[in-house]
């Protein structure tokens, strides 16, 4: 993509502070933290997006991401207790929850067997009773059913109980679930890294540089992950950049992120509901600042169960390049917040059509953006015969 299709922002009236940033997107120089603050406070919807999407377009032209993926969720019982979190029940309240035996979460992966899904997603509640060892025995059972299967599994807050309580160091922890066939790590757990602001929405689950140096030491022992920030609640858009900020510093560091999402805020059943919800001009400027931002990330990813199809089809032309996958209504993470896709699936037919129906170039990837096939011009037809 050619530096003039932003020549209609240079040539306009725009803050000389917003074209000096304009400019350095065109010459792929870093904008600072105060350039940052600066694009969520003045940065119009429409400046945004021709920013972001000038730099996804340099990057992958009019290319649009997705995998054919399903989730495990062992369990919603959880020790921690978040004020945003629809999803979780206490101890106390098991009795509103759920807990899969080994033998059920199998029989899930089994109903994937001779299926072309290429990754299953393992997160839920923090359970006292699900500890490390368990979970690595139950992924080295999950790759004897599917050797060829890239399990992502447990955020951050999710392994540093494990650990702590398997009285390990990350790296220890982290090697073992290695071992037994863990290959990345999901970006969840992150929220929002500001200290304060941390204190006050999930007070008693690990710190924010434990979050970030679980995912130093998993980048150290060659395991990729993702990074999300939860945004629309009580932080300020100084609290978003300063969590941008810390992740691009890691990501300096190590290069081990993948992708990063963005998570709206859902006020449906939790503890923070009289909060309301930010709109989707909102959504849309943000992922925008975080392709902004976040030079150093190859990737943005919109996760369509958590913001709805139509947006997720938006966000294309703001910076975004990946929509998550298939799902197959396996989460329930999203739906019990309120989201407006109750029952997240969407067959590749389906995903592929949603990427087209903008004008984009739907490409399935693996977990690492390895390209699995490209359905440009694929025919759909013919597969349906053959099955």
């Amino acid at each position: 993509m050619k530096a003039n299709s932003l020549n209609h922002i240079l040539n306009s009236s725009i803050s000389p502070a917003l074209k000096t940033i304009a400019q350095k997107v065109i010459d792929e120089e870093r904008i600072t933290f105060d350039e940052g603050v600066l694009l969520y406070k003045e940065g119009e919807l429409g400046y945004l997006g021709a920013l972001a999407n000038y730099i996804k377009e340099k990057r992958y032209g009019d290319k649009v991401f997705f995998n054919r993926n399903f989730h495990v969720e062992p369990t919603n019982i959880c020790v921690f207790d978040c004020k945003f979190c629809s999803y979780s029940r206490l101890l106390k309240e098991k009795s509103e929850g759920w807990e899969l035996s080994e033998d059920e979460i199998l029989e899930i992966v089994r109903n994937y067997e001779g299926k072309p899904i290429t990754e299953v997603h393992i997160v839920g509640g923090v359970h006292p009773k699900m500890g490390l060892h368990y979970f690595a025995s139950l992924i080295k059972k999950v790759k004897e059913i599917r050797p060829d299967i890239h399990v992502k599994a447990f955020t951050a807050v999710e392994l540093e109980y494990m650990c702590r309580k398997a009285k390990l160091s990350y790296k220890e922890g982290l090697q073992i679930l290695k071992d037994h066939g863990q290959d990345s790590l999901p970006g969840g757990g992150a929220e929002i890294f500001d200290e304060k602001i941390r204190a006050e929405i999930c007070n008693d689950k690990c710190t924010s540089e434990e979050w970030l140096e679980m995912h130093r030491t998993a980048h150290g022992l060659g395991m990729p992950s993702n990074a999300t920030m939860l945004y629309g609640h009580v932080e300020s858009f100084e609290n978003r950049v300063d969590h941008m900020e810390r992740l691009r510093k890691l990501q300096d560091e190590t290069g081990g992120f993948n992708t990063f999402i963005p998570l709206k805020y859902r006020n449906g059943n939790n503890q923070m509901s009289h909060i309301s919800e930010v709109n989707t001009i909102e959504d849309l400027r943000n992922y925008a600042i975080g392709r902004i931002y976040l030079d150093n990330f190859g990737h943005v990813k919109a996760y369509w169960p958590m913001i709805g199809r139509e947006t997720a089809k938006m966000s294309l032309a703001f910076g975004v390049d990946d929509i998550d996958g298939t799902i197959d209504d396996s989460t329930k993470i999203y739906s019990m917040a309120g989201a407006e896709d109750q029952n997240p699936a969407l067959s590749t037919e389906e995903l592929v059509g949603l990427v087209k129906e903008v004008g984009r170039h739907p490409i399935e990837r693996d977990t690492i953006y390895n390209t699995v096939t490209d359905y440009m011009d694929y025919d759909f037809t013919a597969e349906a015969v053959e099955a």
